[in-house]
């Protein structure tokens, strides 16, 4: 079976950037093949590695409510898992699934069970599964994501954000999915603001095996828009989460 990690923190917090870097180091280190997963509804892992996604998985399930996108003598269930496959982006390095924007209305129980069954099937494939979440963890709490070995909680470095982040512990130890080791990762950090955020931290009884320090490197990669896969290998980012994943036991 592959390890599963997953990452999850409000919007703007460094999810994103955090998991294509993640990626990275596995690749680098040659810890082996990697199933990158964009479950965030405001997909952009994609951007972050360099790679085009042509369709979402939710454009897809969309697609099983229309009966005439179901070809002359295909089930739905073989229609399915045809076009799940045919979502798959691949690369050499890393293959990649965007789970896409929320669903229209109606019941998606039946595609998102095959959906459920495809990724425990896919997952196989792969030494690694990096699965970059929404705040909400819907995929996680609905089952399709689960049995993750680390989950890296993502706050920024604010007082607000950390306590969010300890709500989002909170409701890990709520759900009925696998969860292994929870970690707390605080980005765009200083030592002196590090050391006053430390009572907050303390408060969400949430292990904190890191933090990334702000980094020039990134704002000036997002404002190009260059794959932050490709941010030099001294920047303080990269350093930063090689040191956690490394202190993760990857």
């Amino acid at each position: 079976m592959s390890t599963h990690i997953a990452v999850v923190g409000k919007g703007g917090t460094g999810k994103t950037t955090f998991s294509a870097l993640a990626i990275r180091y596995l690749i680098e280190k040659n810890r082996g093949t990697v199933l990158a997963v964009d479950a965030d509804p405001n997909a952009n892992l994609n951007e972050a590695l360099g790679m085009e996604v042509a369709t979402t998985i939710s454009q897809l399930i969309e697609q099983t409510k229309d009966p005439k996108a179901l070809p002359v003598g295909m089930t739905k269930e073989t229609f399915i898992e045809y076009k799940l496959q045919q979502s798959l982006v691949e690369t050499k390095k890393v293959d990649l699934l965007a789970m896409g924007g929320p669903q229209g209305p109606g019941c998606y129980c039946y595609p998102n069970d095959l959906l459920r069954k495809y990724m425990e099937l896919l997952e196989k494939n792969y030494d690694y599964m990096m699965t970059d979440n929404e705040a909400g963890m819907e995929h996680i709490s609905r089952g399709i994501l689960k049995d993750v070995d680390q989950l890296f909680v993502i706050s920024d470095a604010s007082v607000r954000g950390i306590r969010t982040a300890g709500r989002l512990g909170e409701l890990v130890q709520k759900l009925k999915s696998k969860i292994g080791k929870t970690h707390l990762i605080v980005t765009k950090g200083t030592p002196e603001i590090m050391e006053e955020l430390k009572p907050a931290i303390g408060e969400t009884r949430l292990e904190m095996i890191g933090w990334i320090p702000y980094d020039e490197n990134v704002l000036q990669f997002d404002a190009s828009g260059k794959p932050l896969y490709e941010l030099p290998a001294e920047s303080p980012a990269v350093k930063a989460v090689y040191e956690i994943l490394e202190k993760a036991g990857f």
